[in-house]
């Protein structure tokens, strides 16, 4: 307990609960207890300097504004993340920020999610190793994380009321593991609760998300924050393992825990404890301090336009069109973005940057003087001149560099996309352009996954760039002329149609709720299980070099033990430097329940130099094999297939391997079936014997393969009591008494 608790009158630990304003806590200065500074992040640092608000409405103080984590996401590095975590944290603490609101690691569920460009990944491994570095860097600087929006956070529709509807394997296989992973590797200082409720019962009030699993599975050892305005009920929420409600919530939150404590609803002692928990967590951060850097903005700029080429992925390249060579001929850049750069998402983590590169300029200064056509407006009103001038442009050059992408208004925190589509006013620029010059280069601007129907097939060339934030213009020239590698792999399935998406026919839900009914079958999960075609699969991004994975070896040290080691050589077989991310995945053919054909279980962004080679080596641990079943995390015995590929779609090798792991002896009980009574050690044998006894019919469900098979769904106690001349529930609990 922190030893400021017990100097405390009640009135003030209660006070010490939620905030002081919109972005600061609570001191008491007899009491040597300090307030701190929250804001928002996670790709800059959004301090505001007026009137406050948690939509990005009003202004911050300039910043650097990094690339979405739409585009890191695409990074596969988490060493880049920890970087940029690194110049988030001596920002903040330049400007005084005590705790830096991120990183998002919610799975991405739909693409129409319209916050997905805060969020790495439609899987959770990804997401966990990109989240854990980000913090470690962050926190490094003594700036504390605040990991969100925990959990199934996967909407803005309804987000502050709708009920996540979703079974527990579901959560603890696909939603809660990046949350996990970043807790048990980086020690975030603070987990942000989110707004909406998880199978009926608020987040900021669920004391198995917050206690049972959080703290006490997990070991989290900070302290929980709400979102702004996510407590409906904080006596429910301070009993739940929730420490701080923000913002400031009034005379009225004071009030409600008064009178939760009158009642005998709340114990004093949890508040202590909640008190105890933010006060500890603010004096480690300060303690973990030393001298407040100095801020080198040009050097977080360059470490911007760095990021975002890393985050790139280059999806076409038809007969090498790129890299542009300066002295190439003509170029014409057309499209609005190019001059007005689309770099972020609207919302809470709205940055000002303290600079912006627009892709127009930079590409000028590589290439002289580019001719240029808007093309069309960002409002989406059509405009014929606008084309024609366009159209003109793209006749009088040898290549076209068309910018097309997301307006602000289509994708923003507070409401969701309702289709994928990109603008009607650019599909028919393109089609214009196309009509007088085919040696055309797409570059996209969007926070989440855009139809590339009518681009794919039709154009040499396809730069997906994200919102690469303020530097990504300058990013944007480095790529195209070779200055640097597209180092991005696809974070996110890009479907053929939004209605081949898993969560299609469930997305947004009906009121008040929406039903995760695809379950497990996320992103590439569910493509992959059902042998669907996509536009460009998870995992995939090529690159201005060519690679070779070889020699593949998976061993398995003990076939005992759930663990395997991959190793596999990676060769750079082009004429320039690069970079190749090395994914495993692990499938489960002979699994008791349902199970994805691949998952990935680990990957490493290799960086080699053109003719080198190199021998990596990536460890799969008990996880890499284990699904949640019913007495948590499982791995049967048997065959597991280790695969080896730069995409869920691209394998170069598959390993079956054996493990001979101890069976799972599943507990039986009174809903057990005959099948489930079969399968037992112990019970199978009991069984047998007490059918055996009674002879006829019934000791032929064993000896006949087909009414064993018929039956075996059927709980014992069903059968038994078949006739109404015994008790089956008295027969079976004989029997389990047996066992």
């Amino acid at each position: 307990m922190h030893a400021a608790v017990s100097r405390l009158s009640l009135d003030e630990k209660i006070s010490l609960l939620t905030g002081d304003s919109f972005w600061t806590t609570r001191g008491v200065e007899h009491a040597g207890v300090e307030g701190a500074v929250l804001t928002d992040g996670p790709h800059g640092v959004r301090l505001q300097t007026g009137s406050a608000d948690h939509l990005g409405i009003n202004d911050s103080h300039p910043a650097t504004s990094f690339p979405t984590a739409a585009a890191t996401g695409s990074t596969w590095d988490p060493e880049l993340l920890e970087e940029m975590g690194e110049a988030l944290g001596r920002e903040s603490r330049a400007l005084g920020v005590d705790v830096l609101l991120g990183p998002g690691v919610n799975i991405k569920r739909s693409p129409l999610c319209g916050r997905n460009f805060e969020y790495f990944s439609e899987d959770p491994l990804l997401a966990g190793a990109l989240g854990a570095g980000w913090v470690r860097g962050l926190q490094a600087q003594g700036v504390g994380a605040s990991l969100k929006h925990f959990a199934a956070n996967n909407q803005e529709t309804e987000r502050m009321r709708v009920s996540a509807e979703v079974d527990e394997r579901t959560l603890r296989e696909i939603y809660l593991p990046a949350f996990e992973r970043v807790v048990k590797e980086a020690e975030p200082a603070t987990v942000m609760c989110a707004y909406n409720r998880i199978n009926g019962t608020y987040a900021s009030e669920h004391r198995w998300l917050l206690t049972d699993v959080l703290r006490d599975e997990w070991g989290f050892d900070g302290y929980v924050v709400s979102d702004w305005g996510a407590v409906s009920n904080p006596p429910a929420a301070v009993a739940a393992g929730l420490a701080l409600t923000m913002p400031a919530a009034g005379p009225r939150h004071a009030a409600d825990i008064r009178a939760a404590l009158d009642r005998g609803d709340l114990d004093e002692a949890a508040i202590d404890l909640a008190v105890s928990r933010i006060l500890t967590v603010h004096d480690r951060l300060r303690a973990a301090r030393g001298e407040t850097p100095a801020v080198d903005h040009d050097a977080h700029h360059a470490l911007a336009r760095r990021i975002a080429a890393e985050s790139t992925v280059l999806l076409a390249n038809e007969d090498g069109i790129l890299p542009l060579s300066a002295d190439e001929g003509s170029i014409a850049v057309i499209g609005e973005f190019a001059r007005s750069p689309r770099y972020q998402g609207a919302g809470s983590s709205h940055i000002q940057p303290t600079r912006l590169d627009a892709a127009l300029d930079a590409i000028r200064e590589v290439a002289g003087d580019v001719s240029f056509a808007a093309g069309f407006r960002l409002d989406g009103e059509a405009d014929a001149a606008l084309v024609d001038e366009a159209v003109a442009a793209a006749r009088a050059a040898r290549t076209v560099v068309l910018f097309l992408g997301l307006p602000a208004e289509d994708e923003s925190e507070g409401f969701d996309r309702t289709h994928i589509d990109l603008p009607r006013v650019q599909r028919d620029l393109l089609d214009a352009v196309l009509a007088v010059n085919e040696r055309v280069v797409v570059v996209l601007s969007n926070g989440s996954v855009v139809s590339l129907d009518g681009i794919v097939g039709r154009v040499p060339a396809i730069l997906e760039m994200w919102l690469g934030g303020q530097a990504s213009g300058s990013a944007a020239a480095d790529v195209l002329f070779g200055a640097a590698e597209p180092a991005g792999r696809l974070a996110e399935t890009i479907p053929l149609r939004l209605a081949d998406n898993p969560a299609h026919v469930n997305f947004p839900g009906s009121p008040k709720k929406v039903v995760y009914g695809e379950r497990v079958y996320v992103g590439y999960r569910w493509y992959d299980r059902t042998e669907r075609e996509v536009a460009f699969p998870f995992g995939f991004g090529l690159g201005y070099t060519t690679f070779e994975l070889t020699d593949v070896a998976v061993s398995v040290p003990d076939a005992g033990r759930a663990h395997a080691v991959v190793e596999v050589t990676v060769s750079n077989t082009g004429a320039r430097d690069g970079a190749e991310v090395v994914q495993v995945y692990v499938g489960d053919p002979e699994a008791s329940v349902d199970r994805p054909v691949r998952e990935l279980r680990a990957f490493r962004k290799v960086r080699l130099a053109a003719g080198e080679s190199t021998r990596v080596r990536l460890e799969l641990d008990e996880r890499a094999f284990a699904f949640w079943g019913e007495t948590g995390w499982t791995v049967e015995p048997g065959a597991f297939t280790v695969e080896v590929g730069t995409s869920s779609r691209d394998i170069v090798a598959t390993t079956e391997i054996e493990l001979d792991v101890p069976p799972v002896v599943p507990e039986l009980d009174l809903e057990s079936t005959i099948g489930d009574w079969q399968r037992h050690p112990v019970g199978r044998g009991v069984l047998e014997g007490a059918l055996a006894a009674q002879g006829g019919a019934s000791a032929a469900i064993f000896a006949d393969p087909e009414i064993s098979r018929m039956m075996e769904s059927m709980p014992l106690r069903t059968m038994l009591g078949f006739g109404g001349e015994v008790d089956g529930t008295a027969a079976t609990e004989a029997l389990l008494a047996q066992v």
